[in-house]
């Protein structure tokens, strides 16, 4: 039986500004029994995609992310926002809707010729989950695929990943 997840993403009109229909996981992160049908449905998706590494987009990728790596028995990785991680980094910059932002890996921490599986909650235009992609092959990384709970079709952010396999849980 399929897990009916769609029940518990709350549509949240006009946030964060007028005309955007906000898709919010709370609700599902609030049922413990549907984060681990969740959980079971990515680790499904990615083991058909042999990952060696799982890699979170900071921050509701990492709420995924943790989790589904441990189920695979993988390293967790988190893409981070600039400033966040210590050591030295990669960092790829990309632009958002509004401005542009930057995603930063730690250079030691994914080997080359990994195959690394980026996780976030939803992918939406595809910028955040482009500039994860650059930055695993930056790092001499393969990209594996692409999990996400939620993807918004209309936006077309699948595009933005050309060749690499996406899959979402629910599609709006």
């Amino acid at each position: 039986m399929q897990y009916p997840f769609d029940q518990l993403i709350a549509a949240v009109p006009n946030f964060p500004k007028e005309g955007i229909l906000f898709r919010d996981i709370t609700p599902l992160l609030a049922s413990p029994e549907a984060m681990n049908a969740c959980i079971q449905a990515l680790k499904t998706k990615a083991l058909e995609l042999k990952p060696t590494h799982v890699i979170g987009i900071e921050s509701r990728g990492f709420i995924f992310g943790v989790p589904l790596a441990q189920e695979l028995g993988l390293p967790f990785l988190p893409a981070r926002k600039p400033g966040k991680l210590p050591r030295e980094v990669h960092t790829v910059s990309y632009q958002l809707e509004y401005g542009s932002d930057s995603l930063s890996l730690h250079r030691d921490d994914l080997p080359t010729d990994s195959r690394a599986l980026i996780v976030d909650d939803l992918l939406a235009t595809g910028g955040t989950a482009a500039a994860c992609a650059e930055l695993i092959q930056r790092a001499g990384s393969e990209v594996a695929g692409c999990l996400v709970v939620i993807e918004l079709l209309a936006l077309q952010g699948s595009s933005r990943l050309g060749e690499i396999p996406v899959h979402s849980l629910l599609q709006y």
